[in-house]
């Protein structure tokens, strides 16, 4: 079976060889705000628990890159959810993390530089990734923290442990 892909097709930008798409979001940044059901961060999250299992992933677009890098994100924002007791503090550690220094396409420590191209233009590409990352943080919070009691669902942390295509956005010796 597969991995799944992004079924978004069409897209006005890139930067590097990653698709800059429209997002449904608040947070500021160079993706164009859309009001739509669905958008690159939905798939990312509904095709999570499926993907994370692969070992190998068939890049098909420059959409599917930022498909990639949403789904490594996520994997680090489960790791910082499993040690939260609370929404609040969820929220305040998945903000720190996302605003926090972060390797780019190109960088030495960033885990797929064979899959993603140097950005010409990386101050656009740090702008968009950290306009994925708090809007993927955002929603993801909200699905963990979707319980009766408050707690983290187990469901979802349970996820924390994985490393899709057996790769992580956090170095060796990092601890999120």
């Amino acid at each position: 079976m597969p991995a799944y892909h992004s079924e978004i097709e069409e897209f006005q930008r890139k930067v590097g060889n990653m698709a800059i798409l429209p997002l449904r979001t608040k947070v500021r940044g160079p993706a164009p705000s859309i009001n739509t059901d669905n958008d690159i961060i939905d798939e990312s999250l509904y095709y999570f628990k499926a993907n994370v299992f692969f070992r190998t992933y068939e890049v098909k677009s420059e959409v599917d890159r930022v498909l990639i890098y949403i789904t490594l994100y996520i994997t680090e924002c489960l790791k910082r959810l499993e040690r939260c007791t609370s929404k609040e503090q969820g929220q305040q550690d998945l903000f720190s993390m996302a605003i926090a220094k972060f390797d780019l396409p190109g960088d030495a420590g960033f885990p797929l530089n064979s899959v993603y191209a140097k950005p010409e233009n990386p101050d656009l590409m740090r702008e968009y990734l950290l306009q994925l990352r708090q809007e993927t943080g955002n929603r993801l919070l909200e699905k963990v923290f979707d319980t009766t009691d408050g707690k983290p669902n187990k469901w979802w942390i349970s996820f924390a442990k994985r490393k899709f295509m057996e790769k992580s956005l956090s170095g060796p010796g990092d601890r999120f």
